[in-house]
């Protein structure tokens, strides 16, 4: 779309076939329903170049037409758009603020019929409710937060009251409210649309863990804590709402799904039994500011126990090793592993323990462009000269070149030290937000 409406170049686009509808929508709202397009069967993974080339050369399954042709028609034939047709475009972004029901069953019928929960019973949002979840913020229930999309091309506004009603939803407590803005605030989905089913993770720091009764000790990734389940709950109701939907096939593509995303991994640092510096004070915080920091693309775990005395670094080598380049890592200990490192490796500071990674997470330059992601995401970046990808790129074949730089390694501390487990997430961290500033 920008080589035909910035650069007047004709393209003629090939999609797969699950993405038609999407296709059309974006190429609808940003004001090209001229755009010419056609598809081709799924899948593309594991096809032969000669099954490629059939693709080709056989039938569009949307059209029932040769794909030949279709591409030859769209970059030969003139068809220009009507001006009125395109002016007549609109898009509803109405959402009921009131809706009947005779009963509470009626009401949990209907909200699940329309798509509006995460498919587990929600809390019903009365006007009731939701008044006393906007009690616990200063900020006016219609000041728009941001803007939110399930791609990128179709962004939809929301207010301090529309994330109250999910709030309500969620089950969450009306004072954990200030947490759920500042998530919302960041105008980050938790419902991302990526075909590779990618979740999110939240990280809470500062006083309000306490405040809040968050469980930062055993159990606290798992759904034994209110506060902890239900903000992030909260997190994915107000994402799949506040941006439209999240219906699969048609505006969530993510192929397999992530179980993750039922409260997307929303969990306190364990700072006063942690070794090191609290990560919201690591990214720039003081240690009495309430924040929580946001990270996407949790797509992978990796588990271990321990950090065995001999051959500790051999399997952390095979672990990194084990993680697709493509994400990020974000190390989640427990605080017996956490001192761990320290007596292993003399590792007293996250950034010796990120230096330390840094440098031993390796792999040869070809296996790294080999990886199916870094082909499609990484690779073009490094061939128009983005450093530090285009390095790589330059790199010798058997050359080992890093598989993440260091501000691409977090930590986050937290556990109940009953053993030392641990666990590798393949996680983008993305930004930290003030909760204070919501109260």
């Amino acid at each position: 779309m920008t080589l035909e409406s910035k650069y007047n170049v004709p393209v003629m686009a090939l999609h797969c076939e699950v993405f038609r509808t999407l296709v059309r929508s974006v190429t609808r709202l940003r004001g090209m329903p001229q755009a010419r397009y056609g598809f081709v069967p799924m899948p593309i993974m594991g096809k032969t170049a000669d099954e490629l080339v059939g693709y080709i050369e056989g039938i569009d399954p949307v059209s029932n037409r040769p794909v030949w042709q279709e591409i030859i028609e769209g970059l030969t034939l003139e068809d220009e758009p009507d001006a009125d047709d395109i002016a007549r475009l609109t898009f509803d972004r109405s959402r009921p603020s009131m809706v009947d029901a005779e009963t509470p069953d009626d009401m949990q019928r209907l909200f699940l019929e329309n798509d509006w929960t995460d498919k587990l019973p929600v809390i019903l949002p009365t006007e009731e409710r939701v008044a006393a979840m906007l009690a616990h913020t200063s900020h006016k229930p219609d000041e728009v937060l941001g803007h939110m999309g399930h791609h990128f091309h179709e962004m939809w506004e929301y207010t301090v009251e529309n994330v109250a009603v999910n709030a309500v939803m969620s089950g969450a407590k009306p004072e954990y409210f200030p947490v759920i803005l500042a998530m919302a605030a960041s105008q980050i989905s938790a419902r991302g649309s990526s075909s590779s089913s990618m979740s999110g993770m939240a990280v809470v720091n500062g006083p309000v863990r306490h405040e809040l009764n968050m469980n930062m000790g055993t159990g606290a990734l798992g759904p034994f804590n209110h506060a902890n389940a239900t903000i992030g709950r909260a997190w994915g109701l107000l994402s799949q709402n506040c941006q439209g939907s999240a219906k699969p096939g048609l505006t969530y593509m993510g192929s397999q799904g992530n179980n993750y995303s039922y409260n997307n991994m929303t969990f306190p640092e364990n700072e006063e039994r942690s070794p090191w510096t609290p990560f919201h004070v690591e990214h720039g915080w003081k240690p009495e500011d309430s924040t929580v920091s946001i990270f996407t693309s949790l797509w992978s775990t990796a588990f271990t126990f321990g950090l065995p005395e001999k051959h500790w670094k051999d399997h952390l080598y095979h672990m990194f090793r084990g993680m697709d380049p493509s994400n990020k890592a974000c190390f989640v200990l427990d605080p017996l592993t956490a001192r761990q490192f320290i007596d292993r490796g003399g590792f007293d500071t996250k950034e010796k323990l990120r230096q330390w990674v840094y440098d031993t997470a390796l792999m040869p330059r070809d296996e790294f462009w080999d990886y199916q992601i870094v082909k499609n995401y990484i690779e073009p970046r490094a061939t128009a000269g983005e450093e530090p990808m285009a390095s790589k790129w330059r790199a010798a074949p058997d050359e080992l070149v890093h598989i993440w730089e260091p501000q691409e390694i977090q930590f986050i501390v937290v556990g109940g030290e009953t053993n030392a487990y641990w666990r590798l997430m393949g996680s983008r961290y993305a930004k930290t937000m003030s909760v204070d500033e919501w109260r």
